[in-house]
Protein backbone atom coordinates (compact mmCIF):
# COMPACT_ATOMS: atom_id res chain seq x y z
CA UNK A 1 0.00 0.00 0.00
CA UNK A 2 1.26 3.32 -0.79
CA UNK A 3 2.34 5.75 1.81
CA UNK A 4 1.27 8.75 2.62
CA UNK A 5 2.49 11.86 0.89
CA UNK A 6 0.77 14.26 2.44
CA UNK A 7 -1.60 14.62 5.84
CA UNK A 8 -3.33 17.64 5.84
CA UNK A 9 -4.52 18.26 9.65
CA UNK A 10 -7.30 20.52 10.55
CA UNK A 11 -6.28 23.58 7.67
CA UNK A 12 -8.23 26.73 8.58
CA UNK A 13 -7.12 29.79 6.57
CA UNK A 14 -8.61 33.37 7.21
CA UNK A 15 -8.33 36.62 5.06
CA UNK A 16 -9.99 40.27 6.36
CA UNK A 17 -11.76 38.69 9.26
CA UNK A 18 -13.10 36.23 6.53
CA UNK A 19 -13.19 32.54 6.68
CA UNK A 20 -11.82 31.13 3.42
CA UNK A 21 -10.81 27.57 4.36
CA UNK A 22 -12.55 25.47 7.59
CA UNK A 23 -11.16 22.53 9.05
CA UNK A 24 -9.79 20.76 5.78
CA UNK A 25 -8.31 17.19 7.16
CA UNK A 26 -7.03 14.47 4.08
CA UNK A 27 -4.23 12.41 3.46
CA UNK A 28 -3.08 11.88 0.14
CA UNK A 29 -0.84 8.56 -1.00
CA UNK A 30 2.11 8.64 -3.06
CA UNK A 31 0.90 8.39 -6.70
CA UNK A 32 -2.62 9.39 -6.12
CA UNK A 33 -4.73 11.75 -8.86
CA UNK A 34 -6.13 14.00 -6.38
CA UNK A 35 -9.17 16.21 -8.45
CA UNK A 36 -10.78 19.19 -6.30
CA UNK A 37 -13.65 21.00 -7.66
CA UNK A 38 -16.67 22.96 -6.39
CA UNK A 39 -18.13 26.29 -6.70
CA UNK A 40 -15.96 29.45 -7.36
CA UNK A 41 -14.82 31.22 -3.85
CA UNK A 42 -15.19 27.48 -2.33
CA UNK A 43 -11.76 27.77 -1.65
CA UNK A 44 -9.73 25.30 -3.90
CA UNK A 45 -7.18 27.49 -5.07
CA UNK A 46 -6.49 29.12 -1.73
CA UNK A 47 -5.95 25.22 -0.66
CA UNK A 48 -3.82 24.53 -3.08
CA UNK A 49 -1.59 27.51 -2.46
CA UNK A 50 -1.20 26.68 1.01
CA UNK A 51 0.17 23.41 0.11
CA UNK A 52 2.47 25.14 -1.99
CA UNK A 53 3.65 27.04 0.68
CA UNK A 54 2.71 30.69 -1.33
CA UNK A 55 -0.14 31.26 1.46
CA UNK A 56 0.39 30.00 5.15
CA UNK A 57 -2.42 28.41 6.90
CA UNK A 58 -4.27 30.55 9.99
CA UNK A 59 -4.32 27.42 12.07
CA UNK A 60 -3.53 23.35 11.14
CA UNK A 61 -0.88 21.74 10.06
CA UNK A 62 0.60 19.89 6.71
CA UNK A 63 3.24 16.81 6.54
CA UNK A 64 4.86 15.97 3.56
CA UNK A 65 6.94 12.81 3.85
CA UNK A 66 5.59 13.23 8.22
CA UNK A 67 7.51 16.26 7.89
CA UNK A 68 6.06 19.90 8.65
CA UNK A 69 6.07 21.35 5.32
CA UNK A 70 7.01 24.93 6.79
CA UNK A 71 10.01 22.73 8.27
CA UNK A 72 11.74 22.40 4.90
CA UNK A 73 13.91 24.98 3.21
CA UNK A 74 11.80 26.64 0.44
CA UNK A 75 13.35 26.10 -2.63
CA UNK A 76 14.15 22.83 -1.84
CA UNK A 77 10.26 21.85 -1.44
CA UNK A 78 9.11 23.70 -4.06
CA UNK A 79 11.60 21.17 -6.19
CA UNK A 80 9.78 18.64 -4.54
CA UNK A 81 6.48 20.21 -5.01
CA UNK A 82 5.56 22.37 -8.26
CA UNK A 83 3.13 24.61 -8.33
CA UNK A 84 1.53 25.38 -12.16
CA UNK A 85 -0.59 28.62 -11.76
CA UNK A 86 -4.40 29.24 -13.22
CA UNK A 87 -3.09 32.34 -14.78
CA UNK A 88 0.19 31.36 -16.74
CA UNK A 89 3.70 33.43 -15.13
CA UNK A 90 6.03 34.09 -18.46
CA UNK A 91 9.42 36.58 -17.79
CA UNK A 92 12.03 37.49 -19.95
CA UNK A 93 11.83 37.99 -23.66
CA UNK A 94 11.10 34.80 -25.15
CA UNK A 95 10.24 31.23 -24.12
CA UNK A 96 13.76 29.76 -24.17
CA UNK A 97 14.40 32.34 -21.09
CA UNK A 98 11.50 30.70 -19.45
CA UNK A 99 12.98 27.07 -19.98
CA UNK A 100 16.00 27.94 -19.15
CA UNK A 101 15.84 29.28 -15.73
CA UNK A 102 15.26 26.15 -13.91
CA UNK A 103 18.27 24.97 -15.22
CA UNK A 104 20.22 28.66 -14.12
CA UNK A 105 19.09 28.30 -10.83
CA UNK A 106 20.29 24.92 -10.14
CA UNK A 107 23.83 26.00 -11.79
CA UNK A 108 23.06 23.48 -14.61
CA UNK A 109 23.77 23.69 -18.65
CA UNK A 110 20.07 24.25 -20.03
CA UNK A 111 19.25 20.72 -21.92
CA UNK A 112 17.80 21.86 -24.80
CA UNK A 113 17.06 18.13 -26.43
CA UNK A 114 15.01 17.98 -22.99
CA UNK A 115 13.06 21.26 -23.62
CA UNK A 116 12.31 20.48 -27.07
CA UNK A 117 10.99 16.96 -26.33
CA UNK A 118 8.56 18.59 -23.53
CA UNK A 119 7.82 21.16 -25.85
CA UNK A 120 6.88 18.14 -28.83
CA UNK A 121 4.78 16.69 -25.94
CA UNK A 122 2.27 19.40 -25.78
CA UNK A 123 1.87 20.08 -29.27
CA UNK A 124 4.40 22.48 -29.88
CA UNK A 125 7.77 22.28 -31.65
CA UNK A 126 11.53 23.71 -31.93
CA UNK A 127 10.59 27.26 -33.29
CA UNK A 128 9.10 27.99 -29.96
CA UNK A 129 12.16 28.20 -28.05
CA UNK A 130 13.18 31.57 -30.09
CA UNK A 131 9.74 32.74 -29.51
CA UNK A 132 8.64 36.38 -28.34
CA UNK A 133 6.24 35.52 -24.69
CA UNK A 134 4.39 38.37 -26.46
CA UNK A 135 3.59 36.53 -29.41
CA UNK A 136 2.33 33.33 -28.31
CA UNK A 137 -1.65 32.92 -27.15
CA UNK A 138 -2.86 32.21 -23.70
CA UNK A 139 -3.15 28.46 -24.52
CA UNK A 140 0.54 28.01 -25.50
CA UNK A 141 1.90 30.09 -22.71
CA UNK A 142 0.50 27.65 -19.96
CA UNK A 143 1.72 24.76 -21.91
CA UNK A 144 4.70 26.30 -22.05
CA UNK A 145 4.43 27.20 -18.19
CA UNK A 146 3.34 23.82 -17.39
CA UNK A 147 6.47 22.15 -18.81
CA UNK A 148 9.02 24.36 -17.01
CA UNK A 149 7.73 22.78 -14.29
CA UNK A 150 8.75 19.25 -15.79
CA UNK A 151 12.16 19.61 -17.24
CA UNK A 152 13.04 18.69 -13.60
CA UNK A 153 11.81 15.39 -11.65
CA UNK A 154 9.18 16.20 -9.56
CA UNK A 155 7.33 14.02 -6.55
CA UNK A 156 4.35 16.31 -6.73
CA UNK A 157 2.46 18.51 -9.35
CA UNK A 158 -0.28 20.84 -8.33
CA UNK A 159 -2.28 22.33 -11.13
CA UNK A 160 -5.00 25.04 -10.85
CA UNK A 161 -7.16 25.11 -13.69
CA UNK A 162 -4.48 24.24 -16.02
CA UNK A 163 -6.29 23.60 -18.75
CA UNK A 164 -9.06 26.82 -18.54
CA UNK A 165 -7.53 28.51 -21.51
CA UNK A 166 -7.42 26.17 -23.79
CA UNK A 167 -9.42 24.68 -26.74
CA UNK A 168 -10.68 20.92 -26.37
CA UNK A 169 -8.18 19.43 -28.77
CA UNK A 170 -5.18 21.21 -27.13
CA UNK A 171 -6.63 20.36 -23.51
CA UNK A 172 -7.17 16.86 -24.24
CA UNK A 173 -2.73 16.78 -24.94
CA UNK A 174 -2.41 18.42 -21.87
CA UNK A 175 -4.70 16.01 -19.51
CA UNK A 176 -2.86 12.51 -21.62
CA UNK A 177 0.49 14.24 -20.56
CA UNK A 178 -0.71 14.87 -16.94
CA UNK A 179 -2.51 11.17 -16.94
CA UNK A 180 1.26 9.57 -18.15
CA UNK A 181 3.47 11.42 -15.46
CA UNK A 182 0.57 9.98 -12.78
CA UNK A 183 0.46 6.75 -14.57
CA UNK A 184 3.87 5.79 -15.36
CA UNK A 185 6.27 7.98 -13.85
CA UNK A 186 4.05 7.44 -10.15
CA UNK A 187 4.07 11.09 -9.33
CA UNK A 188 1.41 12.94 -7.16
CA UNK A 189 -0.78 14.98 -8.88
CA UNK A 190 -3.59 17.39 -6.91
CA UNK A 191 -5.34 18.98 -9.32
CA UNK A 192 -7.97 22.10 -9.27
CA UNK A 193 -10.52 21.51 -11.61
CA UNK A 194 -13.94 22.89 -13.16
CA UNK A 195 -14.38 20.49 -15.79
CA UNK A 196 -16.47 17.38 -14.54
CA UNK A 197 -14.84 15.16 -17.15
CA UNK A 198 -11.31 15.85 -15.66
CA UNK A 199 -12.84 15.78 -11.96
CA UNK A 200 -14.22 12.16 -12.30
CA UNK A 201 -10.67 11.05 -13.71
CA UNK A 202 -9.38 11.42 -10.19
CA UNK A 203 -8.47 8.35 -8.04
CA UNK A 204 -8.83 10.46 -4.92
CA UNK A 205 -12.03 13.48 -5.55
CA UNK A 206 -13.14 16.12 -3.39
CA UNK A 207 -15.66 18.27 -3.68
CA UNK A 208 -15.22 21.72 -1.76
CA UNK A 209 -18.42 24.24 -0.78
CA UNK A 210 -17.82 27.04 1.26
CA UNK A 211 -14.17 26.69 2.24
CA UNK A 212 -15.33 23.15 3.37
CA UNK A 213 -14.87 19.40 1.75
CA UNK A 214 -18.40 18.80 1.00
CA UNK A 215 -17.29 14.94 -0.10
CA UNK A 216 -14.54 13.08 -0.43
CA UNK A 217 -14.58 9.63 -2.82
CA UNK A 218 -11.81 7.40 -3.39
CA UNK A 219 -11.55 5.15 -6.34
Amino acid sequence: MSQPIFTLQDINFEADQKKILQHISFTVKQGELVTITGPSGSGKSTLLKIIATLLSETSGKILFHDKDINQYEPTEYRKLVSYCFQTPSLFGDTVQDNLSFPYEIRHKEFDQKRAIHLLERVGLDASYLDKSIHDISGGEKQRVALIRNLLFETDVLLLDEVTSALDHENSQIIRDLIFQLNQEENITVLWVTHNPDEFKEGTHQIKMVEGQIQEEYHE
